[in-house]
């Protein structure tokens, strides 16, 4: 064949060998190919002689390949290493219970703590809990936005079977209707099995429509006491977005020294449904009853509001927290957490305590906004990072013996009896009332203020029953005695002699 050139020179293709330029390429291509296998055969025997051998010069070298070349650990906890399944319960399920949830986060929690364990009583399946959307603070929150549902679902597998929904067949869609009814307060095994378990033979499907405090404190099972607390302390984890978070804002105050987490719940919402105006101004109490007025749940209208005081159910005052704090010999070098929402009067009725407190930090002043913005408008991931920072505290005072008081107090006593500080608020009253008006001296309020809390500290002891008024003794989740008792004589624990002086605290003391 004849190819002729721009030269009009005629050039005989045929005579030139057709493999002669891809065989050169394939050579070329070889020699590499066996040379990187070379190069990397010498440095895995290299690596090998210098973890043997650990010569100074190749400790550097090898710690850096051995860096390289394993996967960043954060992934190898996840893709590697994942937590072993517990193996599932096997039982016949006699039907589903589907629960909603009323309150705010922390009665929700003790509910699904409940609910989770009605489910396992009664052989049931439990459908992922709604969470209230209709209450105060209208968050729009759905379980799996504030807890890790995946793990709330495998974790307690063994225990009862969890569903993130109805099978499609009991859907409105099919004509099925689920029996709607509010279980009864402080109710016991005893009820669940005679009166409530006959209705899913018939139903198939119950809907709690309310959850708060609808079993008891006391004459449970252990085993089901113990499921409460595995549910409430292993099985409810919030999600990486909170947890993320949280751990961010304890680790900022762990930096800068020990902390008190103040639950000062001195909130709009609190003042309105208890009628505690104490402090506030004339238009203030007006604003605070057209609130009750206008939620038809809060059942208590008309209320004296220095009756309720004198009887201890009002919330400390922001004013009444800085002199108790003092009189309990916190000093001005504490650093202080304000664990609660927007404090009613702002910064006005802060001051006083920011006089006597300067080291007062929020979880706004904490963070930038920009992390907080994902959680603005949702009251229940805000309380979340809350709870976490109230659960690391160094000592954890609330001002108010509400759920989210009773729920960290127990959790605190899970963690080994950390410090919680429990104000006696009607002792408190009296004290604070007669100090103002001269009749006791500082040195005089100070002591009497200490010697009312000794026994108020959070240590152990056996949870107080009154078997006909249950919401009067004490709650289960702020003393979970059962199950803090794990290889120990409970009856030494939880004795009477059990009583914690308190001492003068500084802010290197806390």
């Amino acid at each position: 064949m004849e190819v002729r050139s721009e030269n009009n020179v005629q050039v005989r293709c045929d005579k030139i060998p057709s493999q002669v330029i891809p065989r050169t390429r394939l050579q070329v291509w070889f020699f590499r190919v066996c040379s990187s296998i070379l190069l990397w055969t010498c440095l895995v025997q290299l690596v090998a002689v210098g973890e043997l051998w650990h010569p100074r010069l190749l400790t550097g070298l090898t710690n850096r390949i051995s860096w390289i070349t394993r996967p960043p650990l954060r992934v190898q906890q996840s893709l590697y290493s994942p937590p072993p399944l517990v193996p599932p319960r096997n039982y016949k399920s006699n039907g589903f219970l589907k629960v909603s949830c009323n309150g705010g986060l922390n009665q929700m929690r003790a509910a699904i703590c409940d609910m989770v364990t009605v489910a396992r009583l009664l052989n049931l399946t439990l459908v992922v809990p709604e969470l209230d959307k209709t209450s105060f603070w209208a968050d729009p929150s759905d379980f799996e936005d504030i807890f890790d549902v995946r793990h709330f679902i495998h974790s307690l597998r063994d225990e009862v079977r969890i569903v993130k929904r109805l099978p499609k067949r009991f859907s409105r869609k099919y004509g099925f209707e689920a029996l709607k009814m509010p279980p009864v307060s402080w109710s016991n095994e005893k009820y669940y099995l005679e009166q409530i378990l006959p209705l899913f033979s018939k139903y198939k499907v119950v809907h709690f429509n309310r959850t708060d405090t609808r079993l008891a404190n006391n004459g449970i099972s252990l085993n089901l006491q113990k499921l409460r607390c595995r549910v409430n302390f292993q099985g409810l984890k919030f999600t990486p977005q909170i947890e993320t978070l949280g751990y961010k804002l304890v680790r900022i105050l762990q930096e800068r020294g020990p902390f008190v987490a103040l639950h000062l719940r001195y909130e709009m919402d609190m003042l309105a449904f208890s009628g505690c105006t104490h402090g506030c101004t004339v238009e203030e109490a007006e604003e605070l009853k057209r609130l009750r007025y206008a939620y038809p749940w809060w059942r208590e209208k008309e209320i004296v509001s220095e009756e309720r005081r004198q009887q201890g159910f009002c919330p400390l005052t922001p004013e009444e927290a800085a002199l108790i704090l003092q009189a309990l010999g916190f000093d001005n070098g504490t650093q202080i957490y304000i664990a609660s929402g927007e404090i009613y009067g702002g910064e006005r009725r802060l001051a006083p305590l920011r006089a006597a407190f300067p080291h007062i930090v929020k979880k706004e002043t904490l963070l930038d906004p920009v992390e907080l913005k994902q959680f603005q408008n949702h009251s229940s991931q805000m309380a979340a990072l809350d709870f976490m920072v109230s659960i690391a505290g160094s000592t954890f005072i609330p001002t108010y013996d509400g759920n989210m008081a009773k729920v960290v107090e127990g959790h605190r006593r899970y963690l080994g009896f950390k410090r919680s500080i429990l104000p006696d608020r009607k002792k408190l009253v009296e004290l604070l009332d007669l100090h103002q008006n001269g009749t006791l001296q500082w040195n005089e309020f100070a002591l009497a203020v200490r010697q009312a809390h000794e026994n108020r500290m959070g240590q152990p002891f056996h949870r107080r029953t009154i078997p006909e008024k249950p919401k009067e003794e004490d709650y289960f989740y702020a003393n979970p005695q059962e199950c803090l008792c794990e290889g120990t004589n409970c009856d030494d624990l939880l004795g009477p002699n059990n009583s914690s002086t308190l001492q003068g605290l500084s802010g290197d003391q806390i």
